[in-house]
């Protein structure tokens, strides 16, 4: 990403005017399709619009996925939702050099467009690479490198693009979207499952798939360009220009999150019906309470103090409630109290109960942790049915 940046400046000042003032004839559009990676923010692939004028012996790419790490409050602004991405442009071989070296594919596709078209289409990428536009607020559902390029074309060709009929049959949400992204990395999608709210849980049309680059490839091979009663496809067959078999990542079961949070529950039942003492349970709470604090702060956070719209009103703070953090300032305090504990464990078996009909998707990882809760708040709630809450209480 950073190489891409040097690039920029100095390919808007020197190409744009000579590759947008020739004919349209003259110029070729190719639609680039990289495979995933093994880093966060590349295990979704990437997509790339790449302008080819054989005459001028010039081979650039348009890239809108490209951010600068150096911005600063780089972190708080990307949590916040208001880290600006921008369109950089590149050579070729400059653009696949980054892929080799990564060992993703790229896959190019001719993009079948008249001259009236491509000359439009130029168009639109000099009104996005002008200084005031290089930069837009990424939204990664609804706006992002792949939607952007999605809606340059549509805008390009207009009316005379179609897409398939709607569909009849069950669609797919746009978690289980990136779902099947992360299913590889499964501490990503924990995490990722985690911050999501409700808003992830919505169906994905068919143009709204089309977030994602292999799903916008897939989807636009579907297209066609309606000339004159004639169905042309709106991509040709792709043409491989980086050929690997994708990124592999070992999986090892043992330490996924669903097998360590489950043998971390184990651990806490056993020791909680083996601590007697009122300090052992202190340390023990205090350490849990802490972890889990942070994470109710993180619930918090993500739905009221960001832009990110995907991660507003997520139901996991719900369990995840501001009272964890009340509970723990009581233990650090060593206060005796039960009220506070008592309604956070009723809270936690509500939504235990009830969580598989909320209209929102639960990792199963979730599970042991609301336990380990369940069982902590138990012991300090001082119910009469608990032999737990008497050693303590």
């Amino acid at each position: 990403m950073k190489k891409i940046l040097l690039f920029t400046l100095f390919l808007i000042l020197i190409n744009q005017q000579a590759v947008f003032s020739q004919p349209a004839s003259d110029t070729v559009v190719y639609l680039l399709t990289c495979g995933p990676g093994t880093e966060t923010y590349s295990v979704y692939g990437h997509s790339a619009l790449r302008v080819v004028i054989a005459d001028q012996k010039k081979d650039i790419v348009y890239n809108w996925g490209v951010f600068d790490f150096s911005t600063p409050n780089f972190a708080w602004k990307f949590a916040k939702g208001r880290l600006d991405y921008m369109l950089a442009a590149e050579s070729l071989n400059s653009f696949l050099q980054g892929y080799f070296y990564e060992k993703r594919f790229v896959l190019s596709q001719k993009i079948n467009l008249d001259a009236a078209e491509t000359k439009k289409l130029l168009t639109l990428i000099d009104e996005n690479i002008k200084p005031e536009n290089v930069k837009y607020r990424y939204d990664f559902f609804y706006d992002d490198c792949s939607t952007r390029i999605r809606d340059l074309i549509e805008n390009a060709i207009g009316s005379k693009l179609l897409y398939p009929p709607a569909e009849t049959g069950k669609r797919p949400t746009f978690r289980a979207m990136v779902g099947k992204y992360q299913a590889s990395f499964p501490w990503l999608n924990f995490g990722i499952n985690l911050i999501m709210g409700s808003p992830g849980d919505k169906k994905a049309l068919w143009r709204d798939r089309m977030f994602l680059p292999i799903d916008m490839k897939n989807g636009l091979s579907e297209a066609v360009v309606n000339r004159s009663g004639k169905m042309i496809p709106l991509l040709r067959n792709p043409d491989v220009l980086l050929d690997f078999e994708g990124a592999s990542v070992k999986q090892n079961f043992l330490t996924s999150p669903v097998v360590v949070f489950t043998l971390l529950m184990i651990f806490i039942i056993i020791i909680s019906s083996f601590m007697s003492t009122r300090r052992a349970n202190n340390i023990t709470d205090i350490i849990i309470y802490s972890v889990f604090s942070v994470l109710s702060f993180l619930m918090i956070f993500f739905n009221f103090f960001t832009d990110h719209q995907q991660m507003k009103w997520n139901l996991n703070i719900l369990w995840l409630n501001p009272l964890i953090p009340i509970c723990l300032i009581l233990i650090i305090l060593n206060k005796k109290e039960t009220f506070w504990f008592r309604i956070l464990f009723f809270i936690t078996t509500a939504f235990l109960v009830v969580h598989f009909i909320l209209p929102q998707a639960f990792n199963v990882a979730f599970l042991p942790l609301m336990i380990i809760l369940l069982v902590r708040s138990s012991v300090r709630s001082g119910l009469d049915w608990n032999p737990l809450s008497l050693k303590i209480i």
